[in-house]
């Protein structure tokens, strides 16, 4: 049988050095977060996250170098995520805004916190800190910029759409900012007291409207 060359590369999965890896930094990360909630993220210093998680500061700082990562950490797996989804969606045949706006769908379908539709209580405090602490929030910039850059490269990849570097940074950019303003919009209703259900339909709709107005301006 002749391989499909568009098939995704075999992925080899993790060794046990690097599922330690991420095991301890997974640790770290939650006692981190465990502190910040009960005290605040500015009340807690890095050596107090260290005590509680038992390992030293230098080691603290191998896998966080700075104190806010602790928090952000959660985001790690989101940040390249709409990239994926869009070489994913090429392999597929699938043009890369049909392909995130199935992606955002499922996302919503499960009630993903990334989309900000999700009421569950832990969810809600994270948010709280994260939106609460302008460290936490300056930090999440710089998180949305690598997310753009990464959704740019995949897009300008897409050569035989004849997206270009500049074409493909724009879309990244407004197609980033669309899921961010969506995201902000299902969080914001929810704190302020609707149930993720209540809202899910709206968040639905939201999402057709804004890929809507995206395809419109967008030869993606």
């Amino acid at each position: 049988m002749t391989p499909d060359r568009d098939a995704p590369e075999p992925v080899a999965a993790p060794g046990l050095r690097e599922r330690k890896k991420e095991r301890t930094r997974q640790a770290l990360s939650d006692a981190a977060v465990a502190l910040f909630l009960e005290r605040g993220f500015d009340a807690v210093s890095v050596a107090e996250v260290a005590a509680a998680a038992e390992v030293s500061k230098p080691t603290l700082f191998r896998y966080f170098p700075a104190k806010e990562d602790l928090v952000l950490h959660r985001f790690a797996d989101h940040e390249d995520e709409a990239a994926r989804v869009v070489a994913a969606g090429r392999r597929a045949g699938t043009a890369p805004l049909d392909a995130l706006y199935a992606h955002l769908l499922d996302g919503l379908a499960r009630r993903d916190p990334v989309t900000g539709l999700c009421d569950h209580p832990a969810v809600l405090a994270y948010l709280r800190l994260l939106y609460g602490t302008p460290a936490l929030v300056g930090r999440l910039h710089a998180y949305r910029v690598r997310s753009e850059e990464a959704l740019a490269d995949a897009l300008a990849a897409d050569g035989a759409r004849g997206v270009d570097g500049l074409a493909a940074r724009l879309a990244a950019g407004q197609i980033v900012t669309v899921l961010r303003v969506l995201a902000e919009e299902n969080t914001a209703r929810i704190a302020a007291g609707e149930t993720a259900d209540a809202v899910a339909a709206d968040a639905v709709a939201a999402a057709g409207l804004a890929f809507r107005a995206l395809r419109e301006g967008l030869a993606i």
